[in-house]
């Protein structure tokens, strides 16, 4: 469909098809039909469920203060769309413009979103993740066969991976009175999404909290009884661990097997997407009648150098969604560019975590407000002479004003006005990332460079 009488036909009649029924779907699907599309609609989802909000089942799922049934999203209106639930998308053909699904049925398209998002990293060995009491938490299920495990006293948890989800399932397990031990092959907890000297922080609170903290060390094996029951762990620094529950945490893997051979720019990465949400075939031509959102996206930002970036933020897929269900239906001529400023937030043994940016493209760290000392303060991120990013703890009132700067493109460090004058707030410091060649578990940004296809990418998970 092309020309001003097509686009009136598509958004009279047209057929839209939104592969992926989660956040970035169900908000993709809302806004189309805010913005007057009244012809067929079609939600694809692998779950069962209907779209559902994912941060709780790390916080009060687990903690027993919520059940999962319960976190359903709201729905800002009715949608009057086709919900086709528990069945996954198992290809595509780009050129008949039909999604093929498990059940052996294809649903055809004018247009096509794909939101389908990411799904937890398993335990890479299949006998050992089979064991019981072996988890991941992504799903709802998952929330609740974790949270009944706990619930049963386990004599010791396992928590491999420190990143955000990681560090927020031991908050839970210290909460719940529970023995808790971290591995962690990094340096520090959350040390690839804010670097070492904030890391620090996260470390000294978990141990603080009574978490058995061990960074610098791998699990190599789990061990399970005759009756295939976890019990013991294995690590790299040759020291075992009587274990009843180990739950992995090893980042995410998004959901694009799917569309091997369909000749869309998809890869472990994601899927590549101009500015306008527009996928890329893999010849790094934009198509127009494909668009993508939410945390499978790979898109080039404007604030951020142009890189592509992958951002598994609530927030992002939220305003990407909405972005790329506008494009779908408007001329080229009113469309827009997706250039929400990253934003992410944990709350992990009784402190708020909040941050703005990418934290991960900085090479220094300025303690704007606060002291790291009182695991209460502002950490902003300068990368190239400008502000890129800023984290609080405890300090969320500060983040419009560095969110302000980042969209700006302030100087780094920022005026002496704003800081406070303590001995750690008088000058920058190294932000102490990791090295990319050894990356650690839980990233929340990924840095794919500006190539549009992946043959010609080279990967820097955590700083330019």
């Amino acid at each position: 469909m092309s020309g001003n009488g097509s686009l009136e036909a598509l958004r009279r009649s047209g057929r839209i098809v939104i592969v992926g029924a989660s956040l970035a779907g169900l908000r993709a699907a809302e806004a189309l039909r805010e913005e007057g599309f009244t012809g067929s609609l079609t939600l694809i989802g692998d779950e069962p469920h209907e779209p559902y909000d994912r941060p709780p089942l790390s916080k009060q799922v687990l903690l027993g203060k919520a059940d999962a049934d319960r976190t359903a999203l709201p729905r800002r209106r009715e949608l009057d769309a086709e919900w086709r639930l528990g069945v996954a998308a198992t290809g595509l053909d780009m050129t008949a413009r039909r999604v093929r699904l498990a059940d052996s049925t294809e649903v055809p398209y004018d247009r096509l979103m794909i939101t389908t998002g990411v799904r937890a990293r398993p335990w890479p060995h299949p006998l050992e993740a089979e064991l019981d009491g072996v988890f991941v938490l992504r799903t709802s299920e998952d929330a609740v066969a974790l949270n009944r495990r706990l619930t049963a006293v386990p004599r010791r948890v396992l928590v491999i991976g420190a990143g955000f989800t990681g560090s927020e399932i031991a908050s839970a397990c210290r909460e719940l009175g529970l023995e808790v031990t971290v591995a962690e092959r990094g340096p520090a907890p959350l040390v690839g999404a804010l670097g070492g000297v904030v890391a620090q922080v996260a470390a000294d609170l978990q141990r603080a909290h009574g978490v058995d903290l061990r960074c610098g060390v791998m699990v190599t094996g789990l061990e399970g009884d005759s009756a295939g029951r976890l019990r013991r762990a294995h690590l790299s620094d040759g020291t075992t661990l009587d274990v009843d529950v180990a739950v992995v945490s090893l980042g995410a893997t998004r959901n694009t097997e799917w569309l091997a051979g369909s000749g869309l720019g998809a890869g472990p990465r994601g899927i590549a997407c101009d500015a306008g949400c527009r996928a890329f075939d893999i010849r790094g031509i934009v198509t127009d009648d494909i668009f993508v959102a939410g945390d499978v996206a790979r898109s080039p930002h404007p604030l951020f150098n142009y890189q592509f970036l992958s951002l598994e933020h609530w927030g992002n897929a939220v305003a990407q969604a909405e972005t790329a269900a506008h494009n779908m239906i408007n001329a080229s001529a009113d469309r827009r560019p997706h250039v929400w400023v990253p934003a992410f937030w944990s709350s992990q043994f009784g402190v708020s975590i909040k941050s703005v940016g990418v934290p991960s493209l900085g090479d220094e760290v300025l303690i704007a407000q606060g002291s790291l000392a009182e695991h209460r303060f502002t950490g902003v991120y300068g990368y190239q002479g400008r502000v890129i990013a800023a984290v609080t703890f405890d300090q969320t009132k500060w983040l419009e004003h560095y969110q302000g700067l980042i969209e700006t493109a302030a100087p780094f460090p920022p005026p002496g006005t704003t800081v406070d004058r303590r001995a750690e707030g008088l000058r920058p410091v190294p932000a102490d990332f990791p090295d990319p060649s050894l990356p650690t578990h839980g990233p929340t940004v990924t840095l794919s460079g500006y190539s549009p296809t992946d043959r010609r990418i080279t990967f820097t998970p955590a700083r330019a």
